[in-house]
């Protein structure tokens, strides 16, 4: 039978909150397929509101993936806002797909892209609409297998009693890959239940299935080990690589949104993965080696994807753009090929190092000349070494002043605070460093320049070199802050012309105790859901004092605390909850990082040295894959 639309009852509340356009479906690209074609269903979700969860080029990429195959069907769902949350629990309608509003627990697999790990209420909600068990031992076999993936899901322990499996790293071939195998157990008349089907994604050693691994305590409270409760399940799970992305140019048919979003532009990804070793920095560690799409895939991608969508703005995207090997011919290609059309090129924050104003005259040629933004992370030299942010002070300014020389008028700088061995003086030389922007700036170009300070808590992550460092407190994150400010407002000189942007010390302890929580810690995010908890990434919904309040009302059954899994320093010798899954990383290597970065030693980038035994080719079986090509980005031929 196939599952019915639930659009008229939702229709019926729409008028009532609101941006009800949010709910409605049918954008431009957007996928409906005939329930009964499909053999193999998936939900995909953000676990965030439409406008922050329509861009996401993870669920945006898999819902093209799957859709192209025959036999397969993906729709889309987010979360709703508290307004729609109420009234579709008052008039029993469920958690729907924005394609075809069709009821999500009526597919095969839920599946979850977490890019935080403040999407975990969330997640709960959306189960809990969907009429589908909140733990993953209460389902039956009618119930979606409910999947996880994303950069938050290297560590998924903290959720793992709610989820039935977890993919870690690239998403493209893995959800082919699960769906052959949950075709063929359906085919086969489901044999073994929900078990069977778990257990068979769970051999192929690239899908975690937490139900099958248990977890052993120490009487300290630390992990004795992690340990298969099941034959055939391996010990250690690995990531999924995707090679050559020229043969992955997705998304192919870009979405186009009903409603407003948090970026309205066309993005292609240019390379996957980063070598700078920047060590706070989780993204840049899973997702090695470096991967470039050529030159001639890149333009083949923005030409179809402009074609399909009408956007103005074609986003470059990777975690560090400007490291392209090819980037200035592919700005200045993209920039010729799109002159008349207007068409204007941005990159995401781009290094210090990494600037010129040739490459940044070219992504603005066609378009509007906003501000730019540079991370220098660490506010004094010594911290930039800790954390392997090789950029100086003097290339800092330098930089700035050229791109002040060359027109531009604004410049934000983005600085974390928490640091492994930050001190108040390390913090205060925030300030410093702003200050001399600007009076370099108005140097040589005049008064009419700006520069904001923008200020981000540093949280440990999995599978980085600061896995096991210690976190700043809340209150000791405030109070540095606050002597931060005074010192910027107290500058009678330059105060004016510095902006200052921070978010508080709360908001951080709270992703800390996710980041690195384990098993335990699924009591507390419960408990927090159980009491109202929604958005959490969103300043107006979050509340750091519901947060502390579950955690004192669940923890201490257990003999932890906050504090046990946030402030404290781990040891080597200590099993943390993600040693079971395999980001390639080699522990020891990662180890031995954090020392060097105790001792302020920095480390080059392998891209263009020799091979430092981190340990992810040769364990992935994956190599560094970058340019030069030798082709040109040639301007397409107009066909009259």
């Amino acid at each position: 039978m196939p599952a019915e639309s639930v659009f008229p009852q939702l229709e019926a509340l729409l008028p009532h909150v609101q941006k009800p356009i949010q709910y409605v479906g049918g954008e431009l690209n957007s996928t409906v397929k005939p329930w009964d074609s499909c053999d193999v269903r998936w939900a995909l979700m953000y676990p965030d509101a439409y406008e922050v969860g329509l861009p996401n080029q993870g669920v945006m990429i898999l819902y093209e993936v799957l859709n192209e195959r025959e036999g397969v069907l993906a729709e889309r769902t987010y979360s709703v806002w508290p307004d729609l949350e109420a009234l579709m629990r008052e008039h029993q309608v469920p958690q729907f797909t924005v394609d075809s509003h069709r009821p999500v627990g009526e597919f095969d697999v839920f599946g979850l892209s977490f890019s935080t790990e403040l999407g975990y209420t969330n997640m709960l909600t959306a189960l809990d609409l969907a009429g589908i068990p909140l733990e993953s031992k209460d389902r039956s076999i009618d119930d979606p297998i409910v999947l996880a993936g994303g950069h938050a899901a290297f560590n998924p322990e903290p959720i793992a009693q709610f989820i039935d499996c977890v993919v870690i790293g690239d998403g493209e071939q893995a959800v082919l890959d699960m769906t052959a195998i949950i075709r063929e157990w359906k085919a086969e008349g489901r044999p073994g239940g929900r078990e069977e089907v778990l257990f068979r994604l769970a051999r192929t050693g690239s899908v975690y299935v937490p139900a099958f691994y248990d977890v052993e305590y120490l009487p300290d409270g630390r992990i004795g080990r992690v340990v298969p409760n099941k034959s055939g399940v391996p010990w250690r799970v690995s990531k999924h690589t995707v090679m050559d992305l020229d043969e992955w140019p997705y998304p192919k048919q870009p979405l186009v949104p009903l409603a407003e979003t948090v970026h309205e532009r066309m993005s292609v990804e240019i390379f996957r993965g980063c070598t700078r070793g920047c060590r706070f920095c989780q993204a840049g560690m899973i997702t090695r080696p470096v991967r470039e799409r050529s030159i001639t895939g890149i333009g083949d991608m923005v030409d179809r994807g402009l074609k399909a969508t009408g956007f103005e703005e074609v986003g470059l995207l990777s975690l560090s753009s400007a490291d392209h090997t090819e980037i200035a011919d592919v700005a200045k290609g993209l920039a010729d090929r799109y002159e008349e059309d207007k068409i204007g090129l941005s990159l995401p924050s781009t290094r210090v190092d990494a600037f010129n104003i040739d490459l940044a005259n070219e992504l603005t040629r066609n378009g509007r000349r906003s501000g730019l933004t540079f991370a220098p992370e660490g506010g004094s030299e010594r911290m930039r070494k800790v954390i392997n942010k090789m950029v100086s002070e003097e290339d800092l300014i330098r930089t700035v002043a050229t791109a002040y020389g060359n027109g531009w008028r604004q410049v934000k700088l983005y600085f974390m605070l928490g640091l492994p061995t930050e001190t108040d003086e390390d913090v205060l030389q925030i300030a410093d460093m702003a200050a001399n922007v600007i009076a370099k700036g108005r140097e040589v170009a005049g008064n009419d320049i700006r520069c904001t300070v923008s200020i981000g808590g540093f949280v440990p992550k999995p599978h980085t070199p600061f896995q096991w460092a210690p976190q700043l407190s809340s209150e000791e994150t405030d109070a540095r802050l606050a002597k931060l400010r005074d010192k910027i407002r107290g500058d009678k000189k330059y105060g004016r012309s510095i902006g200052f942007r921070y978010h508080d010390g709360k908001p951080g302890i709270v992703e800390g105790l996710l980041s690195r929580g384990d098993r335990r810690i699924g009591a507390v995010i419960r408990a927090v859901y159980e009491d109202g908890g929604r958005f959490d990434g969103w300043r107006e919904y979050f509340s750091y004092e519901r947060w502390m309040r579950c955690a004192e009302k669940t923890l201490p059954e257990v003999g932890v605390d906050v504090d046990w899994y946030t402030t404290r320093e781990r040891t080597y010798e200590e099993v943390l909850p993600w040693d079971h899954l395999d980001s390639g990383l080699d522990k020891d290597w990662l180890w031995d990082d954090w020392q060097d970065s105790l001792d302020e030693t920095e480390v080059e980038d392998c891209r263009w040295t020799p091979c430092f035994d981190c340990g992810v080719c040769p364990q992935m079986q994956t190599e560094i894959q970058i340019g030069p090509t030798g082709k040109k980005l040639l301007p397409l031929t107009v066909v009259k």
